[in-house]
């Protein structure tokens, strides 16, 4: 927390490391070099950067494996400066670091946003929420909200048990771990209800949170799920 504090003082220092930037809550050239930004043709499902011209496209992973979404984005690749980030925010207490990713976020967001579109983050086991004290996609999902205008339901989904942990695990594996385990809150989740949804998280892997969310979202009758996420892990070609 103290951290936070003294970053807050001093809004003009990198994000990441000590050096002063020109702007509020930015990075310096170092770090932002260091951070793989997706940019041009992405995956029109999961966002990962592809090759060619072509306006909607999609990767391998998910012309093998459809996502139970209709499209998703990422604002940077899980490495260097961006797998920073992420770990800085979610395990490190850099709270300050929320109104810098947010306004990434938001400008990732707008070619998923519909006139009824309602941003929803994925939920954390309330045993987890606990003992990490906040749930950053929640922190991330209530500023991009305010910088977009759009309504935000913090608690639209409950994770309903708490998933052993699914590092090193295949699709397969994580998929199976994940499923049914996201679902409407009970008192919250109405607000779903006949709406365009965006789902929020900070990272996408394979994608088996998501899915459960996305999951969550439509038994809450949820017209139509997109998904955005901070980071994307994959495979630089």
């Amino acid at each position: 927390m103290l951290h936070s504090v003294v970053r807050m003082v001093l809004p003009r220092q990198c994000g990441l490391c000590d050096q002063l930037t020109d702007a509020d809550f930015g990075l310096c050239p170092d770090c932002w070099a260091t951070t793989d930004f997706v940019n041009g043709l992405v995956c029109d499902h999961c966002g990962v950067p592809l090759m060619g011209e072509d306006e909607t496209a999609l990767c391998d992973e998910c012309l093998v494996e459809p996502r139970p979404w209709a499209t998703g984005r990422t604002v940077f690749g899980y490495s260097g400066g961006g797998r920073k980030l992420v770990l800085s925010l979610k395990h490190g207490d850099r709270q300050d670091l929320v109104p810098m990713l947010s306004a990434m976020l938001s400008r990732a967001a707008r070619p998923l946003l519909s006139d009824d579109t309602v941003i929803v983050p994925v939920p954390l086991h309330w045993t987890r929420l606990f003992r990490r004290r906040f749930n950053q996609s929640a922190l991330l999902a209530a500023e991009t909200g305010r910088i977009l205008g759009r309504p935000v339901v913090v608690d639209g989904l409950a994770k309903v048990h708490r998933t052993r942990p699914t590092e090193g695990m295949s699709r397969e594996a994580r998929l199976a771990v994940q499923q049914g385990s996201i679902r409407p809150h009970p008192k919250n989740g109405c607000r779903m209800r006949g709406r365009s949804v965006l789902i929020i998280d900070d990272v996408m892997t394979t994608g088996a949170t998501l899915a459960a969310a996305t999951e969550g979202a439509r038994l809450a009758g949820a017209k139509q799920v997109c998904v955005l996420t901070l980071a994307r892990a994959y495979k630089e070609t």
